[in-house]
């Protein structure tokens, strides 16, 4: 199964990058992933369900850790493909 995961981190700054964003950026991009789209408003991942999870399941751990107060996720099934 493949999936896609659009997510946000809060709470926003818009003169600098905070932490939990920086942190979330550095955990998709280091997960082992399809594709990653990172951007100012919202972010976008996909790849199989089993490293997308992983990355999900990093992505809460690390960016509550780094001061998140709202992590807001969307979770959509592409098909087959693990």
């Amino acid at each position: 199964m493949r999936l896609r995961v659009e997510f946000t981190t809060e709470p926003f700054d818009l003169d600098e990058a905070p932490a939990h964003a920086l942190v979330a950026r550095e955990v998709i991009e280091a997960a082992d992933l399809d594709t990653v789209d990172v951007g100012p408003f919202g972010n976008t991942v996909e790849g199989g369900a089993g490293a997308v999870l992983a990355a999900v399941d990093a992505l809460l751990r690390e960016s509550l850790g780094a001061g998140a107060t709202r992590i807001s996720l969307q979770v959509n099934v592409l098909g087959e493909g693990e």
